[in-house]
């Protein structure tokens, strides 16, 4: 059963036509199945939702993991599902994901665009949210040992944030390290298939598929800061010192973030408690 946010936002974006694949049709097919990973399988706690503008342009940004970007997926669930205004969020997308079958389709259909800096900039214009990944590849790439060791942040999403005005509203996600353990990556195989890794996880490609591609049911938090408005001029998107300097601050305060929920979480199959959060991020400030 949809919930009431979830009829207005497909009624916002009602015969809307859009030129990187977005899909009424095939976004409500979707939805569905995200919906379930979202409150049975992974029994998401989101906290911060009213920190999500709810008109114009902004720049989201986060921790990236888990092989597939079903963390991505989660948040935007989250805002469909439960945010007074929801919106469409344009997540950037490798290539070798948009165009792979059937995971492919359903990322476009979703929203999912390329993760090229010129369309980032074209949709920030048109007023939407642009979901940056800063650890790109990098992240969801990470073997299992270097969970949660958060990769330096590409300041692609600054410059973006710099040279349209937008506000930037940090990500922090845990739990997405663990839905698909990397164990290995098989270069050669990737340098051949033109993909950014080639992933050797406990079920892949040891089991057929599908079973091969089920996650693991780690209980996800995600938790949205306050929007971050940086105040310079357009002229410096180009100070790239500034830039890097900026992504690296952004950096520093979500990996302490992690860290910190890291080190309350009682199991990684424990649903987080919404209200402790907020509690403990409160008096964490």
């Amino acid at each position: 059963m949809e919930s009431s946010t979830s009829t207005d936002f497909f009624e916002r974006y009602s015969g809307e036509e859009d030129q990187y694949g977005f899909s009424l049709e095939s976004c409500k097919t979707s939805e569905k199945y995200f919906r379930f990973l979202y409150q049975k399988w992974f029994q998401v706690t989101i906290v911060g939702l009213e920190n999500i503008p709810s008109e114009g342009r902004a720049v989201l940004c986060g921790n990236h993991s888990g092989v597939l970007p079903l963390d991505g997926c989660m948040l935007y669930d989250g805002i469909i599902q439960f945010h007074p205004q929801p919106r469409r969020v344009r997540f950037l997308v490798n290539e070798f994901i948009r165009s792979m079958p059937v995971i492919g389709d359903t990322i476009r259909g979703f929203g999912g665009v390329p993760a090229k800096y010129d369309v980032a900039i074209e949709l920030l214009k048109k007023e939407e949210l642009v979901l940056f990944y800063p650890e790109a590849e990098k992240g969801t790439g990470k073997l299992f040992k270097d969970r949660y060791e958060l990769i330096d942040f590409n300041p692609g999403f600054i410059k973006a944030a710099i040279e349209t005005g937008s506000k930037i509203v940090p990500i922090t996600t845990v739990g997405g390290d663990e839905i698909y353990p990397l164990l290995g990556n098989l270069k050669p195989v990737a340098k051949i298939m033109g993909a950014p890794y080639w992933p050797i996880t406990p079920f892949y490609p040891w089991l057929p598929f599908p079973f091969n591609a089920i996650p693991l049911p780690i209980k996800l938090l995600i938790c949205i800061g306050k929007p971050i408005d940086l105040g310079y001029p357009a002229e410096q998107a180009e100070n790239r010192p500034l830039l890097e300097s900026e992504a690296a601050k952004i950096q520093q305060d979500i990996q302490a973030q992690l860290n910190d929920l890291l080190a309350i979480r009682k199991s990684p199959f424990t649903k987080w408690d919404a209200e402790d959060v907020k509690d403990f991020l409160e008096h964490r400030r």
